[in-house]
């Protein structure tokens, strides 16, 4: 087995990550032929499919109309034996309903700790004031590219 094949993170973890984690970041590709990195909250399905929400004047919509291509980026890790990243390369989805925008708006809310179920009523009615400006981003599965250098023991 490779050290590649070693520190790659296993369905499940990818899974529990991503449950975990708060920010992920979202590399667009801007029109002059930059990368565009935006650290961005999240919602995600069980799929793993990520939501997330920006206004739709935002110049991450706009360079998803033009190319809906993204990488997806989460990562942990304050020294080398720690490192743990999870890569996703997929292609966005621009989701324009005010419902559904309300609906991935209230799971990051749940996702981030901010709010409990019980408060779904009136917190999507307190949502529902920004939601008209704001579209949703679907991001389903796609390449995976992940490690985990703790898997290593300390030997590299």
């Amino acid at each position: 087995m490779s050290r590649r094949d070693k520190i790659r993170l296993t369905e499940e973890e990818i899974t529990e990550f991503l449950r975990s984690s708060k920010t992920m970041i979202c590399v667009s590709n801007g029109r002059n032929g930059h990368p565009h990195p935006m650290p961005m909250w999240f919602a995600v399905d069980d799929d793993n499919t990520v939501y997330m929400t920006t206004f739709r004047k935002s110049q991450k919509i706009n360079n998803l109309r033009s190319d809906p291509r993204v990488s997806l980026l989460v990562e942990t890790g304050e020294i080398y034996q720690e490192l743990k990243s999870f890569l996703f390369y997929t292609e966005a989805e621009i989701i324009d309903d005010i419902d559904t925008t309300v609906d991935v708006m209230f799971r990051i809310s749940l996702h981030r700790g901010e709010v409990t179920p019980d408060q779904e009523k009136a917190v999507k009615e307190n949502l529902q004031r920004t939601a008209g400006k704001r579209v949703v981003m679907k991001f389903p599965p796609g390449k995976v590219v992940s490690w985990d250098h703790s898997k290593l023991g300390g030997v590299y």
